[in-house]
């Protein structure tokens, strides 16, 4: 989800601690700092001693944090990664066959079962591809000896352990991506906690192995953060004259109102609430500028990945698999 939501951009280098290759995290100065402020919570000291124990460091994760698509791919290239003929084809595929459940979120939870799917798609391909990392292995390598993402990651491994007590899960058996990033919707450890709903009502949380559940969550996590049910995503926009490029592209915070964008000579919301706000974006497809306003569900999209162009292409998947269920 949550992945490239949480990392941001990082720096070019590791920039890894000076303890980064100890082997044994139960002697690192940074994790022994963490044990202790850990301690002073309630965790028992012998405990997170074998907790650390445990955890191994993985330098697979710590390269492939710095490997973040959108700061490498054009919209284009990050595009086709995610909307593709067969991603369309199976997204229809797991809609038919979690309809029931899917009917039932959107109507609980005023998210349209289209989007649902369409996050699910991105992020492991409807449950496919969830991520072989021992997550106590990604938080812990994160946490540890990734001092940019350091604090970030060491409230997630302490989220990580709550979770596994609450859940009755052995910390040492959750798999997930190189970020620790969980299930059929990657969710982050603290995201489970806060989001993740029992949707088929057996008693348990299962992100990993049900669907149902997964389902739930995500359409959960969509409500929790606003959605509003019913309305747009994006607009097409239309720049009837040079606009400084400042305003384009500036962040996925909604500052500016539909009525100051036509001030602008941005056009193409006369239908909305002049006082709604929206960002606007430029996205370059097939050797041309495509100009979009991002409205309020653009940006509760973006809390679940912070990046446009992750916003952009979960919509554009959602239409298509709408159009491909209506099809078949």
């Amino acid at each position: 989800m949550q992945i490239r939501k949480i990392l941001g951009v990082l720096c070019c280098g590791l920039l890894l601690s000076p303890s980064a290759f100890a082997v044994n995290y139960a002697e690192h100065p940074v994790a022994l700092k963490w044990l202790q402020s850990m301690v002073k919570e309630g965790f028992s000291r012998d405990y997170l001693v074998k907790v650390l124990k445990n955890a191994k460091r993985q330098n697979s994760i710590l390269k492939a944090m710095n490997r973040q698509a959108e700061g490498r791919l054009s919209w284009e290239k990050y595009r086709s990664r995610f909307i593709e003929t067969k991603r369309i084809q199976n997204g229809n595929k797991f809609w038919k066959k979690h309809r029931d459940a899917l009917t039932r979120a959107e109507k609980k939870y005023g998210v349209p079962a289209q989007m649902i799917v369409s996050v699910i798609g991105v992020e492991t391909r409807y449950g496919k591809i969830t991520g072989s990392y021992r997550v106590l292995d990604a938080l812990a390598t994160i946490a540890f000896d990734l001092p940019r993402r350091g604090e970030f990651f060491r409230n997630e491994l302490t989220e990580f352990l709550r979770l596994t007590k609450e859940e009755n899960i052995a910390y040492t058996k959750p798999k997930g991506s190189y970020a620790g990033a969980m299930g059929y919707g990657q969710f982050l450890p603290s995201s489970f906690r806060k989001y993740a709903v029992d949707f088929d009502g057996d008693g348990k949380r299962d992100i990993w192995k049900n669907p149902v559940d997964a389902i739930g969550s995500v359409a959960n996590y969509f409500s929790q953060h606003g959605w509003l049910t019913g309305q747009p995503v994006v607009l097409s926009a239309k720049v009837a004259k040079q606009l400084d490029n400042k305003w384009i592209n500036n962040g996925l915070e909604l500052k500016v109102t539909l009525e100051q964008w036509h001030a602008k000579s941005v056009l193409g919301a006369k239908n909305r609430q002049q006082s709604e706000k929206a960002t606007l974006m430029l996205l370059k497809y097939n050797k041309k500028d495509q100009y979009w306003f991002g409205l309020h569900n653009f940006y509760v999209i973006t809390r679940y990945n912070h990046s446009r162009y992750y916003a952009m292409a979960v919509y554009q998947l959602s239409q298509l698999i709408k159009a491909e269920n209506k099809l078949s």
